[in-house]
């Protein structure tokens, strides 16, 4: 269980919530994340979650906001290296063991998502930023960035469905080898 210091921000409260929501949705599913299950995984009084997202829908739309930066952090973390192949291995590599969790709520936050384009959209970009993967192909030289952007955010999302499904947890070194032969970089 996670408990909330007395001194802690506005702000700091806010994520408090969506890491909760993020784990809520890891563990039990979309139906788990509730403003009363997020109370009281952080043991918080009654109602205040609702004082924080009044609707559920604003909830998603943070905890969704809470994974993009969360995924922009790890990225930068992953990217000291100039290699793209050996930056997606280590960023991949790292969401699937150290950020497991986000990967499970992702997913299971994608019902949510199927009838609210907003939702969607955030759904779509919170592990893998399709900006970020044209600006890498633009950057490459490639005559078709955009094309090759969206393949490269095909493989990262099959990896991640086959790591989530089957258990199997590649290396580093394996998903950048992967990477070096899809896409020659």
């Amino acid at each position: 269980m996670v408990t909330v210091p007395d001194t802690t921000a506005a702000l700091d409260r806010r994520e408090l919530i969506c890491d909760a929501a993020i784990g809520l949705a890891a563990a039990g599913g979309n139906r788990a994340v509730t403003h009363s299950g997020i109370d009281r995984t952080l043991a918080l009084p009654k109602g205040s979650v609702s004082y924080y997202f009044r609707t559920r829908r604003a909830l998603l739309s943070a905890t969704l906001a809470r994974l993009t930066a969360r995924s922009a952090t790890a990225f930068d973390a992953a990217s000291a290296d100039t290699d793209p192949a050996e930056t997606i291995g280590r960023y991949l590599a790292d969401l699937f063991v150290e950020r497991a969790d986000d990967v499970r709520a992702r997913f299971a936050l994608a019902s949510d998502a199927a009838h609210d384009h907003e939702l969607a959209v955030a759904l779509r970009d919170c592990l893998f930023s399709s900006a970020a993967a044209v600006a890498l192909f633009t950057a490459l030289g490639s005559p078709t960035p955009e094309d090759d952007a969206a393949d490269l955010l095909v493989f990262c999302e099959g990896t991640a469905a086959t790591v989530l499904f089957s258990g199997r947890t590649p290396s580093a070194d394996e998903i950048a080898s992967a990477v070096r032969r899809r896409f020659g970089f």
